[in-house]
Protein backbone atom coordinates (compact mmCIF):
# COMPACT_ATOMS: atom_id res chain seq x y z
CA UNK A 1 0.00 0.00 0.00
CA UNK A 2 1.43 3.37 -1.01
CA UNK A 3 1.74 6.07 1.62
CA UNK A 4 -0.22 9.23 0.67
CA UNK A 5 2.52 11.43 2.11
CA UNK A 6 5.07 9.73 -0.16
CA UNK A 7 2.79 10.44 -3.12
CA UNK A 8 2.56 14.12 -2.13
CA UNK A 9 6.34 14.36 -1.82
CA UNK A 10 6.84 12.69 -5.20
CA UNK A 11 4.29 15.02 -6.80
CA UNK A 12 5.91 18.18 -5.43
CA UNK A 13 9.37 17.13 -6.62
CA UNK A 14 7.93 16.25 -10.04
CA UNK A 15 6.24 19.65 -10.32
CA UNK A 16 9.18 21.68 -9.02
CA UNK A 17 11.93 19.69 -10.75
CA UNK A 18 14.31 21.08 -8.12
CA UNK A 19 14.75 19.50 -4.71
CA UNK A 20 15.37 22.82 -2.95
CA UNK A 21 12.12 24.33 -4.29
CA UNK A 22 10.10 21.23 -3.35
CA UNK A 23 11.65 21.14 0.14
CA UNK A 24 10.74 24.77 0.74
CA UNK A 25 7.13 24.24 -0.30
CA UNK A 26 6.79 21.06 1.78
CA UNK A 27 8.51 22.53 4.84
CA UNK A 28 11.19 19.82 4.85
CA UNK A 29 14.94 20.12 4.79
CA UNK A 30 16.85 19.20 1.63
CA UNK A 31 18.49 16.04 2.98
CA UNK A 32 15.25 14.65 4.40
CA UNK A 33 13.46 15.15 1.11
CA UNK A 34 16.29 13.50 -0.85
CA UNK A 35 16.29 10.53 1.53
CA UNK A 36 12.51 10.09 1.37
CA UNK A 37 12.49 10.32 -2.42
CA UNK A 38 15.12 7.59 -2.73
CA UNK A 39 13.33 5.45 -0.17
CA UNK A 40 10.11 5.75 -2.17
CA UNK A 41 11.93 4.61 -5.33
CA UNK A 42 13.39 1.66 -3.40
CA UNK A 43 9.94 0.74 -2.10
CA UNK A 44 8.64 0.67 -5.69
CA UNK A 45 11.86 -0.88 -7.00
CA UNK A 46 11.62 1.68 -9.79
CA UNK A 47 13.66 4.76 -10.70
CA UNK A 48 11.28 7.71 -10.88
CA UNK A 49 13.76 10.56 -11.43
CA UNK A 50 16.83 11.26 -13.51
CA UNK A 51 19.06 13.36 -11.25
CA UNK A 52 21.50 15.93 -12.62
CA UNK A 53 22.92 19.35 -11.84
CA UNK A 54 19.92 20.77 -13.74
CA UNK A 55 17.40 19.19 -11.37
CA UNK A 56 15.11 16.18 -11.04
CA UNK A 57 13.44 15.03 -14.25
CA UNK A 58 10.89 12.24 -14.49
CA UNK A 59 11.72 8.91 -16.06
CA UNK A 60 9.10 7.14 -18.18
CA UNK A 61 7.91 5.32 -15.06
CA UNK A 62 7.83 8.63 -13.20
CA UNK A 63 5.57 10.17 -15.84
CA UNK A 64 3.16 7.23 -15.53
CA UNK A 65 3.04 7.60 -11.76
CA UNK A 66 2.58 11.36 -11.99
CA UNK A 67 -0.61 10.94 -14.04
CA UNK A 68 -2.11 8.79 -11.27
CA UNK A 69 -0.77 11.02 -8.52
CA UNK A 70 -2.28 14.16 -10.09
CA UNK A 71 -5.65 12.42 -10.23
CA UNK A 72 -5.35 11.37 -6.59
CA UNK A 73 -4.41 14.92 -5.58
CA UNK A 74 -7.36 16.34 -7.49
CA UNK A 75 -9.82 14.01 -5.73
CA UNK A 76 -8.27 14.77 -2.34
CA UNK A 77 -8.47 18.51 -3.00
CA UNK A 78 -12.12 18.36 -4.07
CA UNK A 79 -13.02 16.17 -1.09
CA UNK A 80 -11.40 18.62 1.31
CA UNK A 81 -13.09 21.61 -0.29
CA UNK A 82 -16.46 19.91 -0.12
CA UNK A 83 -16.12 18.83 3.52
CA UNK A 84 -15.13 22.27 4.74
CA UNK A 85 -17.73 23.96 2.53
CA UNK A 86 -15.12 26.39 1.21
CA UNK A 87 -16.48 25.81 -2.25
CA UNK A 88 -19.46 27.97 -1.37
CA UNK A 89 -18.04 30.54 1.03
CA UNK A 90 -16.45 33.67 -0.40
CA UNK A 91 -13.28 33.45 1.65
CA UNK A 92 -9.86 31.90 1.43
CA UNK A 93 -6.78 32.54 -0.65
CA UNK A 94 -6.41 33.13 -4.40
CA UNK A 95 -3.04 33.28 -6.11
CA UNK A 96 -3.07 35.16 -9.41
CA UNK A 97 -0.09 35.09 -11.75
CA UNK A 98 0.27 37.84 -14.35
CA UNK A 99 2.97 39.45 -16.45
CA UNK A 100 4.87 42.18 -14.63
CA UNK A 101 3.79 45.30 -16.54
CA UNK A 102 0.11 44.40 -16.82
CA UNK A 103 0.04 43.21 -13.21
CA UNK A 104 1.63 46.39 -11.88
CA UNK A 105 -0.08 49.02 -14.02
CA UNK A 106 -3.55 47.53 -14.53
CA UNK A 107 -4.42 44.46 -12.48
CA UNK A 108 -3.18 45.66 -9.07
CA UNK A 109 -5.20 48.92 -9.19
CA UNK A 110 -8.31 47.08 -10.41
CA UNK A 111 -8.07 44.51 -7.62
CA UNK A 112 -8.61 47.18 -5.00
CA UNK A 113 -12.33 47.01 -5.84
CA UNK A 114 -12.35 43.21 -5.62
CA UNK A 115 -10.71 43.34 -2.19
CA UNK A 116 -13.36 45.81 -0.99
CA UNK A 117 -16.16 43.60 -2.27
CA UNK A 118 -14.77 40.39 -0.75
CA UNK A 119 -12.87 41.18 2.46
CA UNK A 120 -12.69 37.49 3.38
CA UNK A 121 -10.47 36.71 0.37
CA UNK A 122 -6.68 37.02 0.47
CA UNK A 123 -5.12 37.78 -2.91
CA UNK A 124 -1.56 36.80 -3.76
CA UNK A 125 -0.57 38.75 -6.87
CA UNK A 126 2.45 37.31 -8.68
CA UNK A 127 3.48 40.04 -11.13
CA UNK A 128 6.52 38.47 -12.78
CA UNK A 129 8.56 38.92 -16.00
CA UNK A 130 7.84 35.31 -16.95
CA UNK A 131 4.96 32.86 -17.40
CA UNK A 132 3.47 31.43 -14.20
CA UNK A 133 3.29 27.63 -14.40
CA UNK A 134 -0.16 26.36 -13.41
CA UNK A 135 0.88 22.74 -13.92
CA UNK A 136 3.32 23.18 -11.04
CA UNK A 137 0.56 24.77 -8.94
CA UNK A 138 2.34 28.14 -8.80
CA UNK A 139 -1.02 29.91 -8.98
CA UNK A 140 -4.78 29.37 -9.12
CA UNK A 141 -5.29 31.75 -12.05
CA UNK A 142 -2.89 33.08 -14.66
CA UNK A 143 -3.02 35.92 -17.16
CA UNK A 144 -0.65 35.29 -20.06
CA UNK A 145 0.30 36.91 -23.37
CA UNK A 146 0.18 33.59 -25.20
CA UNK A 147 -2.70 31.15 -25.33
CA UNK A 148 -1.68 28.20 -23.12
CA UNK A 149 -1.66 24.77 -24.71
CA UNK A 150 -1.44 22.50 -21.65
CA UNK A 151 -4.30 20.00 -21.25
CA UNK A 152 -6.66 20.23 -18.31
CA UNK A 153 -6.91 24.02 -18.33
CA UNK A 154 -9.90 26.33 -18.72
CA UNK A 155 -8.81 29.10 -21.12
CA UNK A 156 -10.51 32.30 -22.26
CA UNK A 157 -9.40 35.35 -24.22
CA UNK A 158 -9.39 38.18 -21.67
CA UNK A 159 -8.74 41.39 -23.62
CA UNK A 160 -6.75 43.08 -26.37
CA UNK A 161 -4.18 45.81 -25.80
CA UNK A 162 -2.15 48.12 -28.03
CA UNK A 163 1.54 49.02 -28.07
CA UNK A 164 3.17 52.03 -29.75
CA UNK A 165 6.60 53.56 -30.11
CA UNK A 166 7.28 56.22 -27.45
CA UNK A 167 9.90 58.81 -26.65
CA UNK A 168 10.27 61.35 -23.86
CA UNK A 169 10.06 65.08 -24.46
CA UNK A 170 13.64 65.42 -23.23
CA UNK A 171 14.91 62.82 -25.71
CA UNK A 172 12.95 64.26 -28.63
CA UNK A 173 14.23 67.76 -27.89
CA UNK A 174 17.78 66.47 -28.19
CA UNK A 175 17.29 64.09 -31.13
CA UNK A 176 14.17 65.20 -33.04
CA UNK A 177 11.22 62.93 -33.79
CA UNK A 178 11.54 60.18 -36.39
CA UNK A 179 9.22 60.84 -39.34
CA UNK A 180 9.49 57.39 -40.93
CA UNK A 181 10.82 53.96 -39.98
CA UNK A 182 14.05 54.56 -41.87
CA UNK A 183 14.82 57.43 -39.45
CA UNK A 184 15.22 54.93 -36.61
CA UNK A 185 18.76 54.24 -37.82
CA UNK A 186 19.73 57.57 -36.27
CA UNK A 187 18.07 56.92 -32.92
CA UNK A 188 18.84 55.04 -29.75
CA UNK A 189 16.42 52.26 -28.85
CA UNK A 190 15.40 50.46 -25.69
CA UNK A 191 14.25 46.83 -25.91
CA UNK A 192 14.40 43.29 -24.52
CA UNK A 193 17.49 41.13 -24.12
CA UNK A 194 16.95 38.86 -27.11
CA UNK A 195 17.99 35.53 -25.59
CA UNK A 196 16.01 36.18 -22.37
CA UNK A 197 12.64 36.98 -23.97
CA UNK A 198 10.15 34.56 -22.40
CA UNK A 199 7.62 34.85 -25.25
CA UNK A 200 7.83 35.53 -28.98
CA UNK A 201 4.90 37.88 -28.46
CA UNK A 202 7.43 40.33 -26.98
CA UNK A 203 9.58 40.54 -30.11
CA UNK A 204 7.94 43.83 -31.08
CA UNK A 205 10.93 45.49 -32.68
CA UNK A 206 11.99 42.71 -35.06
CA UNK A 207 9.52 43.52 -37.86
CA UNK A 208 10.18 47.27 -37.47
CA UNK A 209 13.94 46.98 -37.93
CA UNK A 210 14.02 45.39 -41.38
CA UNK A 211 17.55 46.08 -42.70
CA UNK A 212 16.12 46.95 -46.12
CA UNK A 213 14.25 49.82 -44.42
CA UNK A 214 16.47 51.01 -41.57
CA UNK A 215 19.80 49.99 -43.08
CA UNK A 216 22.62 47.89 -41.72
CA UNK A 217 23.78 47.49 -38.96
CA UNK A 218 20.64 49.39 -37.91
CA UNK A 219 19.83 51.50 -34.85
CA UNK A 220 21.93 51.45 -31.70
CA UNK A 221 20.36 49.91 -28.61
CA UNK A 222 21.15 52.20 -25.71
CA UNK A 223 19.68 49.76 -23.22
CA UNK A 224 18.18 46.27 -23.10
CA UNK A 225 16.31 44.70 -20.22
CA UNK A 226 14.14 41.78 -19.17
CA UNK A 227 11.44 44.01 -17.64
CA UNK A 228 8.98 46.25 -19.47
CA UNK A 229 8.82 48.43 -16.35
CA UNK A 230 12.57 48.98 -16.61
CA UNK A 231 12.20 49.91 -20.28
CA UNK A 232 9.41 52.35 -19.43
CA UNK A 233 11.54 53.99 -16.76
CA UNK A 234 14.55 54.30 -19.10
CA UNK A 235 12.38 55.74 -21.88
CA UNK A 236 10.82 58.23 -19.47
CA UNK A 237 14.29 59.42 -18.48
CA UNK A 238 15.35 59.97 -22.08
CA UNK A 239 17.61 56.96 -22.67
CA UNK A 240 15.99 56.20 -26.03
CA UNK A 241 12.82 55.18 -27.87
CA UNK A 242 10.84 52.15 -26.73
CA UNK A 243 7.82 50.11 -27.80
CA UNK A 244 5.52 50.19 -24.77
CA UNK A 245 1.95 49.19 -23.95
CA UNK A 246 -0.38 52.17 -24.14
CA UNK A 247 -1.71 51.31 -20.68
CA UNK A 248 1.72 52.24 -19.32
CA UNK A 249 2.85 55.09 -21.58
CA UNK A 250 -0.35 57.01 -22.21
CA UNK A 251 -0.89 57.86 -18.54
CA UNK A 252 1.75 60.61 -18.64
CA UNK A 253 2.26 63.61 -20.93
CA UNK A 254 6.02 63.15 -20.60
CA UNK A 255 5.95 60.43 -23.30
CA UNK A 256 4.83 60.99 -26.90
CA UNK A 257 3.70 58.30 -29.31
CA UNK A 258 5.66 58.25 -32.57
CA UNK A 259 5.17 56.82 -36.08
CA UNK A 260 1.61 55.90 -35.21
CA UNK A 261 0.81 54.76 -38.75
CA UNK A 262 3.80 52.43 -38.86
CA UNK A 263 3.92 51.18 -35.26
CA UNK A 264 0.48 49.92 -34.30
CA UNK A 265 0.83 46.60 -32.47
CA UNK A 266 -2.14 44.75 -30.98
CA UNK A 267 -1.68 41.80 -28.63
CA UNK A 268 -3.98 39.74 -26.42
CA UNK A 269 -4.10 38.62 -22.81
CA UNK A 270 -5.51 35.19 -21.92
CA UNK A 271 -6.91 34.07 -18.58
CA UNK A 272 -6.57 30.45 -17.55
CA UNK A 273 -7.00 28.14 -14.60
CA UNK A 274 -6.89 24.44 -13.78
CA UNK A 275 -10.33 22.88 -14.00
CA UNK A 276 -10.55 21.99 -10.30
CA UNK A 277 -9.60 25.53 -9.25
CA UNK A 278 -12.06 27.11 -11.68
CA UNK A 279 -14.90 25.37 -9.83
CA UNK A 280 -14.21 27.28 -6.61
CA UNK A 281 -16.64 30.14 -5.97
CA UNK A 282 -13.89 32.61 -5.06
CA UNK A 283 -11.89 31.81 -8.19
CA UNK A 284 -14.97 32.11 -10.41
CA UNK A 285 -15.72 35.48 -8.82
CA UNK A 286 -12.25 36.79 -9.55
CA UNK A 287 -12.38 35.41 -13.10
CA UNK A 288 -15.67 37.20 -13.78
CA UNK A 289 -14.54 40.38 -12.03
CA UNK A 290 -11.42 40.63 -14.21
CA UNK A 291 -13.39 40.11 -17.39
CA UNK A 292 -15.91 42.83 -16.46
CA UNK A 293 -13.25 45.27 -15.19
CA UNK A 294 -11.16 44.95 -18.34
CA UNK A 295 -14.18 45.27 -20.60
CA UNK A 296 -14.98 48.70 -19.18
CA UNK A 297 -11.33 49.64 -19.76
CA UNK A 298 -11.21 48.54 -23.40
CA UNK A 299 -10.52 52.07 -24.68
CA UNK A 300 -7.76 52.57 -22.14
CA UNK A 301 -6.06 49.30 -23.09
CA UNK A 302 -6.25 50.18 -26.78
CA UNK A 303 -4.66 53.60 -26.29
CA UNK A 304 -7.89 55.52 -26.83
CA UNK A 305 -8.14 56.68 -23.21
CA UNK A 306 -5.63 57.99 -20.71
CA UNK A 307 -7.02 56.87 -17.36
CA UNK A 308 -7.79 53.49 -15.87
CA UNK A 309 -11.39 53.14 -14.64
CA UNK A 310 -11.66 51.40 -11.27
CA UNK A 311 -14.95 49.50 -10.79
CA UNK A 312 -17.12 50.52 -7.84
CA UNK A 313 -16.26 48.90 -4.53
CA UNK A 314 -19.70 47.28 -4.44
CA UNK A 315 -21.22 45.74 -7.57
Amino acid sequence: MLDWQDIQIFLEVARSQRLADAARRLGLDHSTLSRRTRRFEQQLNTQLFERSTHGYHLTEAGHRLQAHAEEMARHAFEAGEGLTDQNHRISGQIRLGVTEGFGTWVIAPLLTAFCERHPGVTLDLLALPRVVNLSRHEADLAITIERPSSPGLVISRLCDYRLRLYGSQDYLTRHDSPRRLADLRRHRLIGYVDDLIFSEQLSYLDPLLDPTVVGHPGPHFAMRGTSVTTQHSACLRGAGLAVLPCFMASTTQALSSLLTDDVDIVRQFWITSRQEQRRLARVRLLWDFLRDALEINRDFLMGEGHELTIPPAFS
